[in-house]
């Protein structure tokens, strides 16, 4: 049985394209033409269920088409390791590579849709999640001996907490009720609205409803816009606070005496690996470390859940070079000896057991890590660049002693992670500023000014006066913590993004300045031929402008539409027939 993405053909494909032409506006939202399983798509690739089979062992039962290429990484991705002893429901969650990225005829909409979301919401370019729900239960009707099936979603959206509640739902009606629920919970999907930044959305699902809202980046950071049920919801079962957060105090529980450690050996992209007993714990863990350096995006490859089974499982374990910018979370205890050539190592025990409070650990030698029955903790030698916060250490064991709701636990971490990371990014963000051109060198009729490149040195100089002592109280080598972050792939991503987001402006600034020209007089300045010249160019700025959605004033787009039209119509008529055709973009 298959849920595929059925598109419709090449006219369906032209009719969706002549619905999307024509000029679109960086503030309007798109109006596309939905075909079957369009809305399915937008937010989800498939819906896989993995067996076992004595004979086969882990296979997909139901999958889409187009994952015939990754079926074995889903197949060993969505089972617990047999050491994990995962009796009852497990819900976990994974990442792997795209095999071939191929342009979704849907794309054009994603990416307005994407546009606003904030860096580590966006759709994965190149890497899948599976969300798996996994059942094991004993049955004696089985030759095994026991139940054992995986539900896995597969998306390009990081929602991890709403994929999750999505999946408590279908998953139970899908064990007792077999394939005719999931083509029920297909067909609800797409009947679904888009996933758009900003917007409350109400998705009704296997005869219940949920209500949420996607975040945007002009959220004020911080803080969540919660979704609060009103009176005309009487159908709404199920309320979402937040589609992404995991439980940081939770997972860093354990090893939370070095919770400012971790946060800058991810800030640096330092290959990492959690040990954990379980999937559950390895992923949410992973997870953790990834988000704990938000509204920084973590531009390294992360997997949640890793097997020996994975395609890079030879690149990632490899001794002929040092370990890769990646952290992996496993359960495998092949992996104590596998990785234990890594210079960063986190150990994770039950959380369900973790129930006094974490004794103060120091950072114990990697020596010492042989297996996974090694104690809980943090196995590195890695010296941190900054003073240990105590303050929040205090904090979160006060909270624990006075029986501190989970919640507000979570919410004084999460606070403490948002603060020092800003606190270290902010002299970057006001760096990188400077090096923008400034507005009074913009001119309508030559090329855009370049931006100044960034001088580390120049940089370094600025943190004298306007460094990280600014805004946080911690002590320590802020300069030596910077100048590893320069070198690190979080900077590249992160400088590539700002970089871009600064010649969109610019260009944006471009063609405002070429809007408020008055091009009647210069038509009558200059020849025909300069004229249809100036025509091409105009049409030329438009296209970039619809494609890259430059960030232009309310009304500049038909401004310059308007200008064009005048243009063309100081021209002969010959002339006018052939400008006035479509350009091709």
């Amino acid at each position: 049985m298959e849920y595929t993405n059925r598109r419709g053909g090449a006219a369906a494909q032209q009719a969706r394209g002549a619905v999307r032409g024509g000029t679109r506006r960086r503030q309007e939202e798109p109006d596309p033409l939905f075909l079957p399983w369009d809305r399915f798509s937008a937010w989800l690739h498939c819906i896989c269920v993995v067996g076992f089979d004595l004979e086969l062992g882990q296979a997909v039962e139901v999958s889409e088409r187009h994952l015939s290429d990754c079926k074995t990484s889903i197949c060993y991705l969505s089972f617990p390791d047999s050491n994990s002893g995962c009796l009852g429901d497990t819900q976990f969650c994974f990442r792997f590579r795209q095999a071939a990225v191929r342009k979704s005829s849907l794309g054009c909409f994603l990416d307005h849709c994407d546009r606003d979301a904030p860096v580590c919401l966006k759709r994965d370019q190149g890497h899948f999640y599976g969300y798996v729900y996994f059942r094991q239960v004993r049955d004696k009707s089985l030759k095994r001996g026991y139940f054992q099936k995986s539900l896995v979603l597969i998306s390009k959206l990081p929602y991890v907490t709403f994929f999750h509640s999505l999946l408590k739902l279908i998953a139970p009606e899908y064990f007792e009720k077999q394939e005719p629920c999931l083509e029920a919970a297909c067909n609800d999907i797409d009947r679904w609205p888009a996933p758009c930044p900003g917007k409350i959305l109400t998705l009704p699902i296997m005869g219940v409803v949920m209500k949420l809202r996607i975040p945007t980046c002009y959220d004020k950071l911080g803080t969540s816009q919660l979704v609060q049920s009103t009176q005309s919801d009487s159908l709404v079962s199920i309320v979402l606070p937040t589609i992404h957060e995991v439980d940081l105090f939770r997972c860093f529980y354990p090893v939370f005496f070095h919770i400012q450690m971790l946060w800058e050996l991810v800030l640096l992209g330092e290959a990492l690996v959690v040990m954990a007993p379980s999937p559950a714990e390895s992923s949410d863990t992973v997870l953790a470390l990834v988000s704990c350096i938000s509204p920084l995006r973590y531009c390294s490859d992360f997997r949640p859940y890793f097997t020996i089974h994975d395609s890079e499982f030879k690149e990632y374990t490899t001794r002929t070079q040092a370990p890769p910018s990646v952290i992996l979370g496993v359960t495998n205890p092949f992996f104590a000896k596998t990785l234990q050539h890594w210079p960063h190592i986190i150990r994770i025990g039950d959380m369900k057991q973790t129930g006094e409070m974490a004794k103060h650990m120091k950072v114990k030698k990697l020596k010492n890590l042989k297996t996974l029955d090694s104690k809980p903790g943090v196995y590195s030698a890695y010296k941190p660049f900054l003073n240990k916060d105590e303050d929040i250490i205090k904090q979160l064991q006060k909270g624990v002693h006075q029986k501190r709701p989970s919640a507000a636990q979570n919410a004084i971490l999460r606070r403490y992670f948002l603060e020092l990371t800003q606190s270290f990014i902010i002299p970057l963000e006001r760096y990188v500023a400077s090096l923008m051109p400034l507005q009074k060198s913009i001119s309508p009729w030559k090329s855009p000014p370049q931006l100044r490149l960034f001088n580390q040195e120049e940089f370094m100089k600025t943190l004298e006066k306007a460094g990280p002592q600014l805004t946080s109280r911690l002590k320590g080598d802020w300069i030596g913590l910077y100048r590893q972050f320069l070198k690190s792939p979080n900077f590249d991503g992160w400088f590539r993004n700002r970089r871009k987001e600064m010649m969109q402006k610019l260009e944006a600034l471009h063609l405002e300045a070429l809007c408020d020209e008055d091009l009647q007089l210069r038509v009558q300045q200059h020849t025909e031929v300069e004229t249809v010249d100036l025509v091409l160019k105009l049409k030329d700025k438009l296209i970039q402008a619809e494609r890259e959605q430059l960030p232009v004033r309310t009304g500049t787009l038909a401004k310059l539409q308007a200008h064009i039209e005048y243009v063309i119509l100081s021209l002969p008529e010959d002339l006018q027939g052939i400008l006035h055709k479509p350009s091709t973009p």
